[in-house]
């Protein structure tokens, strides 16, 4: 086995361990768990040994940015001091991480803030942050010499989970609900070689039933129950900050589904901060859809009743932004704690408020799918909440690209995107002409006497 630091000193040791406060029972790596065997609590890769210092890990991260090595060229695994994977040479990749971070000038002005950063997980090989977790979860199916991969998804952990079995010569299978993904993640499923699954109910049944199986069978489970998932995400917080210049924001926005991603950033900026790495951790947020929100209803129960922090679930979760349409997430205790330890806040958005908040980020030249749409809306009720203040260093997190879901938003700029009339208040129709060169031009007139009479930002400040 290669060591890890791939320069002979000695690999750093994790344990996988219960995260119950009355258990923390531990295990090996290299044992296939998803939940601790004493208590049924989730698990956390944990670090026993010792890394590298702070200063010495900023600069060996640095310089493998300029470096052609295999590895390196992956945004997660050019971070693998913090991975628990030994074996380069079983490493599967396709380059992922290394996503954007764009100023959004409009979507600020839409916030009432004066900046805001989008952090485009959208730029993924597959298309969304799904990948950041998948290479290192299907890196370890390899070493466990697993039989089949599995997941039960709602569209974009099938898409990543395919291509990543289809590079390590897996055989995979999703389970996904029938009728509730869209076209475009099944095409990438498909396209990837994976045996799909259609199951009628929604994607909880799905995932209490392969949970099921894979207590039976030799079948590693990849969705974010599994650790390692986890331990790939994580390192998007690392490069976030990376980007920044190790400059903590004062908040960070993420969608909330099945509760992977923000369990990940917050496990990422709990070591960061342990490490030295950083001296605060940011104000972590999750905004979810109005129709599928057990862990906002946790989060404003528990703040009546402190007493009380068990989540229930939602047996008929509905909402347009299909990758979030989750009424029982699994990872929902490792987002509590992520929330709860940087005193962040848990909040919903109607589906109106998704759709605009997704037009207007595509006013910045910056397509995503609703899903991620959630967090910009989320941010401009906590700003006319107070909770975020105008001049605060804010970035929020897109998760899926525009591409994942393009009937979405074709039936938006339609206006038919509702049963119900609601005004899409950024529709942008195709304008249909007959051909004739004056009919364009008129066209054309109309566009240029717009851009000279009439603000792009006062446009997006309507109330």
């Amino acid at each position: 086995m290669a060591p890890l630091n791939g320069d002979g000193s000695p690999a750093p040791q994790f344990v996988q361990r219960c995260i119950e406060s009355n258990c923390h029972q531990e295990y090996s790596t290299e044992q296939r768990l998803y939940v601790c065997t004493e208590c049924g609590g989730l698990l956390d890769i944990v670090l026993t040994g010792d890394i590298p210092s702070a200063t010495v890990l900023k600069a060996t991260w640095r310089d493998r940015r300029a470096s052609f090595e295999r590895v390196d060229r992956s945004g997660v695994w050019r971070f693998r001091e913090v991975l628990p994977i030994k074996d380069e040479a079983a490493i599967i990749s396709l380059q992922e991480g290394n996503t954007p971070l764009y100023d959004a000038r409009r979507s600020a002005s839409y916030c009432k803030l004066d900046s805001l950063r989008l952090k485009h997980q959208g730029c993924n090989p597959t298309g969304s942050f799904k990948d950041t977790g998948m290479t290192v979860a299907v890196t370890q199916a390899l070493i466990l010499q697993s039989k089949l991969v599995a997941c039960a998804s709602t569209g974009n952990t099938a898409a990543s989970l395919a291509a990543y079995a289809a590079r390590a010569g897996l055989p995979c299978a999703i389970m996904v609900p029938s009728g509730h993904v869209s076209a475009a993640k099944l095409a990438q499923s498909l396209d990837y070689g994976a045996a799909v699954i259609e199951v009628e109910g929604n994607f909880d049944g799905c995932m209490a039933t392969i949970r099921e199986i894979s207590e039976e069978l030799p079948v590693y489970l990849v969705n974010s129950i599994n650790p390692f998932r986890i331990e790939g995400q994580k390192t998007v917080a690392f490069e976030l900050m990376e980007q920044l210049q190790w400059q903590v924001p004062d908040h960070l926005v993420l969608p909330g589904g099945n509760l992977g991603n923000s369990s990940a950033f917050g496990k990422g900026f709990r070591e960061m901060f342990a490490a030295g790495l950083i001296d605060r951790q940011p104000r972590i947020s999750v905004v979810q859809a109005e129709g599928a929100s057990p862990f906002a209803k946790l989060y404003d129960e528990h703040s009546r009743h402190p007493d009380l922090l068990k989540l229930e679930p939602e047996r008929d979760p509905h909402t347009l932004a299909s990758a979030i349409n989750i009424g029982a997430p699994v990872s929902w205790q490792k987002a509590w704690r992520a929330v709860n330890e940087t005193t962040g806040t848990v909040l919903t958005v109607s589906e109106a408020e998704i759709a605009d908040a997704k037009a207007v980020i595509g006013r910045d030249g910056i397509g995503c799918e609703p899903a991620s749409a959630t967090t910009v809306a989320g941010i401009r009720k906590l700003v006319q909440q107070e909770i975020i203040k105008s001049g605060d260093d804010v970035v929020a997190v897109l998760t899926g690209h525009l591409l994942k879901d393009t009937d979405y938003t074709g039936k938006y700029h339609s206006g038919t995107l509702f049963a119900v009339a609601v005004e899409s208040r950024f529709r942008n129709e195709p304008i249909k002409v007959s051909g004739a060169v004056d009919e364009i031009t008129t066209v054309f007139r109309r566009l240029i006497d717009e851009r000279e009479h009439k603000s792009d930002e006062l446009a997006l400040q309507q109330t």
